[in-house]
């Protein structure tokens, strides 16, 4: 347990250049305490006590700001940064060492049964404010940009950017610098790439213009 816990303190110290110290990440961290509680909760949802469960995961809430099923599935080295409005659904299930910024939502969009919320990979980085709703799969070492709604299914090593989220490929690499903002937008490329491509088409144009007009002059001479 004690192992467990100690993995978990350093991966937020590894990624949160405001945290000093294991001792203050355990005693200060909200989104820390959250998945803590989390963890009690959802044993207890394990073991058929689902009314405890809910109490311990609506008493967090209150304390933190962060609402977590009991029900979820969770993997190791969850960083929830900041926390406050973060809600994850029942059936969302997230992978390891993924970050979650304030006011992520990972929900559902009312049509579904069953499994009705996210399933995200491994290494996950999600933007402040985003929405990620739907049963669909966010893949390992993708990345949400803040403010993003996504819809649909986001590729491994991909980012999703803008309301309704566009996908856009990246490296596949791993986002270790937990960029939110600084992120490639796909409606901004294809309107750069239709720019270019419209300025090389109206280059070829004068030319074949200029072309035309030394054709014409060149028959009026022999003429």
């Amino acid at each position: 347990m004690f192992k467990n816990l100690k993995a978990e303190l350093d991966s937020i110290l590894e990624r949160d250049p405001a945290a000093r110290s294991r001792l203050e990440v355990y005693l200060l961290y909200s989104g820390f305490r959250a998945v803590r509680s989390y963890r009690k909760a959802n044993w207890f949802y394990r073991h058929n006590m689902k009314l405890i469960a809910r109490y311990i995961s609506q008493r967090a809430r209150h304390k933190t700001g962060v609402e977590i099923h009991p029900a979820a599935t969770i993997g190791k080295g969850l960083f929830i940064d900041h926390g406050m409005g973060v809600v994850i659904g029942e059936t969302a299930e997230i992978g390891d060492y993924c970050t979650l910024y304030q006011g992520v939502t990972l929900g559902g969009t009312g049509k579904d049964h069953g499994k009705r919320h996210p399933t995200l990979g491994n290494n996950v980085m999600v933007g402040s404010g985003a929405k990620i709703l739907g049963p669909f799969k966010v893949g390992d070492n993708a990345r949400v940009a803040a403010g993003a709604v996504v819809l649909s299914e986001v590729p491994e090593g991909a980012t999703a950017v803008g309301v309704p989220a566009k996908v856009a490929r990246i490296n596949g690499e791993k986002p270790y610098d937990l960029d939110q903002i600084h992120v490639s937008d796909p409606v901004q490329q294809e309107m750069a790439d239709l720019q270019d491509a419209c300025t090389a088409m109206s280059a070829q144009l004068v030319q074949l213009l200029n072309r035309m007009e030394a054709c014409q002059k060149e028959c009026f001479k022999k003429k």
